[in-house]
């Protein structure tokens, strides 16, 4: 997608963000942004990465709720405020909302997990579990709003909100004044149209690239004119939004430079690569732009990137999951399927070359029942773990031409 060249009356200005900042002042993190000298060399590009999971809930998103609880009025302030949300916006809007004394209602799907809702609530907000879905519990937040008097704090399509997000900016360009490029994270585009808002009049030949789930291509698809779907499970589940907002739509079709989509590979890469080399846990939406830089390095080579990490809200199980799964597709885990002959001292020939070739085995499933062999003939899943993919190519090699045996390597999605 091209930079729009059209006229357009910007909704939220660099002045709004400036007042936003002054107006939050101090009770949000304002969270270093640091130069990646392992991941710039990895990538090609230099790269800066501001660290909006070292907030208290762990996400930029207590800024913008915070600057919208902020200019309420006097009696929105009584009656209170209520979100849709089963995320990180629920625990910002749940957190400042306590603090300030105002009521906070969240309604919830019923499918939001367990921690979510006890963390939602452990900041002090009502929780309202609802539908099967986003969309239900949005529709139904909306019927609350109306029947209990409240007020509806959109997690995106709010111009108050939008400023909030923007003071990121203006905390990275104070930190990092050489970078000429974001790539930021887009689900309903709060981030972007506050971020780019803010980043392009602080300077205007920046570039600003917007970065999707494969998944959730929303906002892609929108602006490029296409048919796409948005659905499955995304590991970057925070910024996997069906509808844009209608104010951001038209702010990100105004200052991104180009959007690109990122898949679930470069996703869990980036979320593992964080973990590893910066020692920081961020959640999938949080890590999509370094996926971006790893998915189309050619749009980022040679030039100074600021990646925002925007959430570490992640399932440890999940979490958990990924590395094991990076350590994988790396050759450091792996199974391989050998067949054998079933007599006696099969396995242990087997187990003497991965003795030879210095590897560690974890796991063996033998299995003579459930196969497709004759009765005489076996596989066994050997599951062991190598120093790299180098060492694993070895391991196959001698079990091939040392051990005459059929050797393959049980590969990942």
């Amino acid at each position: 997608m091209a930079s729009a060249t059209k006229t357009f009356a910007p909704v939220v200005t660099l002045a709004d963000i400036r007042a936003a900042a002054s107006r939050i002042g101090d009770k949000v993190v304002r969270t270093p942004t640091l130069h990646s000298q392992t991941l710039s060399k990895l990538t090609g590009a230099t790269v800066y990465l501001k660290f909006e999971n070292l907030q208290f809930t762990a996400a930029y998103k207590e800024r913008g709720a915070l600057n919208k609880l902020l200019l309420l009025g006097e009696d929105a302030v009584k009656t209170g405020v209520i979100a849709a949300s089963a995320g990180n916006h629920a625990q910002g809007l749940a957190y400042h909302g306590a603090r300030l004394g105002v009521p906070v209602t969240i309604v919830m799907p019923i499918t939001t997990p367990t921690t979510k809702v006890m963390q939602t609530q452990g900041h002090g907000a009502t929780v309202v579990m609802f539908g099967e879905t986003f969309d239900a519990a949005y529709a139904h937040a909306r019927e609350l709003e109306i029947e209990r008097g409240l007020t509806f704090v959109h997690p995106f399509d709010d111009v108050d909100i939008i400023a909030g997000q923007g003071t990121i900016a203006l905390e990275m360009l104070a930190d990092a004044p050489d970078i000429d490029m974001l790539a930021l994270p887009i689900g309903g585009g709060g981030l972007l149209s506050g971020v780019g808002t803010a980043a392009k009049a602080l300077k205007p030949g920046l570039q600003v690239i917007g970065v999707q789930a494969e998944l959730y291509p929303s906002m892609y698809a929108l602006l490029n004119n296409l048919e796409m779907p948005s659905e499955g499970d995304t590991l970057a589940e925070g910024i996997a939004v069906k509808y844009p907002g209608l104010i951001t739509r038209e702010i990100v079709k105004a200052i991104a430079d180009d959007i690109v989509l990122v898949g679930e590979r470069h996703l869990e890469k980036a979320v593992a690569l964080l973990l590893e080399i910066e020692k920081t846990v961020v959640e999938g939406a949080g890590a999509a732009g370094l996926a971006a830089l790893l998915a189309h390095p050619e749009h980022f080579a040679g030039k100074t990137v600021g990646i925002v990490l925007c959430g570490g809200n992640i399932d440890t199980r999940l979490l958990a999951n990924v590395l094991l799964r990076d350590l994988a597709r790396s050759g450091r885990l792996a199974r391989l399927r050998i067949r054998l002959q079933d007599r006696p001292g099969a396995l242990y020939n087997v187990a003497r070359i991965f003795d030879e070739q210095s590897v560690n085995i974890i796991e063996i499933y033998h299995q003579r029942v459930f196969t497709t062999l004759p009765a005489k003939g076996l596989i066994t899943d050997i599951e062991c773990e190598t120093r790299d993919r180098a060492h694993l190519d070895r391991l196959i090699a001698a079990l091939r031409d040392g051990g005459g045996y059929e050797v393959s390597l049980v590969e990942l999605a």
